[in-house]
């Protein structure tokens, strides 16, 4: 059985110019608690 908050969630990355691309990815929640902020390549 899943617990009621994973450690490290499935997230989705979502393009900020606006093309609609995603990636996802996994985040830890203890070491990051902040937001994800990453560069990566939008086709």
């Amino acid at each position: 059985m899943a617990k009621a908050q994973d450690v490290r969630p499935i997230i989705k990355l979502r393009s900020t110019a606006g093309t609609g691309y995603t990636y996802v990815t996994r985040k830890n929640r203890r070491n990051n608690p902040d937001r994800l902020v990453l560069k990566k390549y939008d086709p």
